[in-house]
């Protein structure tokens, strides 16, 4: 579709904007190529012109300017998510909002920050000024803003102890433009949170992010060897219901993967072992370590704090060889691989880890990331897949589901499809109110663009906008 590019660069006067060729198609991607299907249906989508606004007043000149020419507005921060989130696919403007990086406030369990500020920007500030961290951030903590991780995240490194961004307390307040002739500024706390939280951008801009801090520990990283998956598994569910053990991260990950992958931690582990990597505050690491001599199988591989000068040269941070750090480290080293999003759900879990492995066995590798989920401990998972066909891929999920593992599917660029199953009346609603002509991230929300969609024919949907992408 054409628009009128020309006019609204006049429009926005000093407002930074950028329509070179490279630049748009960088800022029109994210991490969407870890799905091949994804990687098919998305990889031409580009959009028209970058505009990254330096405050809350050029944010609401932009919407209007853009809701005034009928022109789509897809909001990203630095693009690091994985299902096609930040991607325009009806083209028009990219909201840039990583200029709007400022920590604004640091109070006692609390920040307040502009929804571009780099995650360990934030944690660098609040330890310097009050011994305080975020309490969840994803693997790509040193990339990724706080306003996309809200938008388009749901869990990660901190999960183990706070659970995932959904669960009450742990986003406070967004502040959020409407894409109106007169965009408003709208403050949300409470459940309204989550009209916007993990929606893409799809009903309206964040501008301001308030976000609890838990204090900030000297976290030590371990990795643990099993030569038994089970075990493994076991044992790190055992680990993350000890509430005492203070730690911040604790996944499984199955053998050849992290030797075959992991290639700077490849001299602590052998190929058969499967590891369980964790972070712990560095004052339980005696009760860490005294626990762990309770299971005959588990095989001190590796404690940071005891490392060697030479042996922590280059190597990387246990949080960067989880979550989907695991997936990217091994599609650097196999590009056919790809991955899934699985809940194994309380109290079965340990049970239904084991039951799919055995099923699927070095086609489907084991990856869990242990999280606390509506309170109890259990385990997502995000296991590798040696990739074929997208049929086979399509039937590896329905398995999983079929043997009672839910899939958060992603390999899909929508909101329902992506595992919200249906988008929420509450937050349909509130796209009608703060975004009436649809221009917001066009193509994310079925509810909105095929309100009659028929769920049961078992299609994908298909935005019409990638017709000319």
């Amino acid at each position: 579709m054409r628009y009128d590019i020309a006019t609204l660069k006049s429009r926005l006067g000093a407002i930074k904007t950028d329509d070179n060729a490279a630049i748009l198609r960088q800022k029109s991607r994210d991490f969407f190529w870890y799905s091949p299907t994804l990687k098919r249906q998305l990889d031409g989508v580009v959009g028209d012109l970058v505009v990254a606004p330096k405050s809350i007043d050029e944010v609401a000149h932009t919407l209007a300017a853009c809701h005034a020419l009928g022109i789509p507005v897809t909001p990203r921060g630095a693009g690091t998510g994985n299902y096609g989130q930040a991607m325009p696919l009806s083209g028009g403007v990219l909201l840039d909002l990583s200029a709007m990086n400022a920590v604004t406030s640091i109070g006692l369990g609390r920040v307040v920050t502009e929804p571009g500020a780099l995650l360990t920007d934030i944690d660098h500030q609040t330890r310097a000024a009050s011994g305080q961290e975020l309490r969840i951030h994803p693997s790509t903590y040193h990339t990724a803003t706080i306003g996309g991780f809200i938008a388009g995240g749901s869990a990660g490194v901190g999960s183990i102890r706070w659970g995932g961004l959904r669960d009450a307390g742990n986003i406070i307040r967004l502040k959020v433009l409407t894409m109106e002739a007169s965009p408003r500024v709208l403050e949300l706390t409470g459940d309204d949170i989550h009209k916007v939280s993990h929606a893409y951008g799809t009903n309206g801009v964040i501008v301001e992010c308030e976000t609890p801090l838990a204090p900030a520990y000297p976290w030590v990283d371990v990795m643990f060897a099993f030569d038994d998956l089970r075990e493994a598994t076991e044992f790190a569910n055992a680990l993350g219901e000890q509430d005492g053990l203070l730690l911040k991260e604790l996944a499984v990950i199955a053998a050849p993967v992290p030797h075959d992958c992991f290639l700077r931690h490849r001299k602590f582990i052998t190929r058969t072992q499967h590891v369980v990597i964790l972070m712990v505050a560095d004052f339980a690491m005696s009760s860490l370590l005294a626990y762990a001599k309770r299971w005959k199988g588990a095989q001190l591989a590796m404690r940071a704090d005891t490392l060697s000068p030479e042996d922590k040269k280059g190597l990387p941070a246990a949080f960067e060889l989880t979550w989907n750090h695991t997936t990217l480290r091994a599609l650097r080293i196999d590009p056919s691989i790809t991955y899934l999003q699985v809940l194994y759900p309380f109290p079965n879990q340990v049970e239904l880890v084991q039951k799919i492995h055995a099923h699927f066995g070095d086609e489907v590798p084991c990856h869990l990331e242990f999280v606390k989920f509506d309170g109890k401990v259990t385990c997502f998972g995000l296991p590798l897949v040696r990739f074929t066909t997208e049929e086979r891929l399509e039937e590896i999920m329905r398995i999983h589901e079929d043997m009672g593992a839910p899939i958060f599917n992603p390999h899909r660029y929508t909101l329902e499809e992506g595992g919200m199953k249906q988008t929420d009346q509450i937050q349909l609603a509130f796209k009608r109110d703060a975004d009436p002509q649809g221009l917001l991230n066009p193509g994310k929300m079925i509810a909105w663009e095929d309100p009659n969609y028929d769920w049961s024919s078992g299609k994908t949907f298909l935005f019409k906008g990638l017709a000319g992408a």
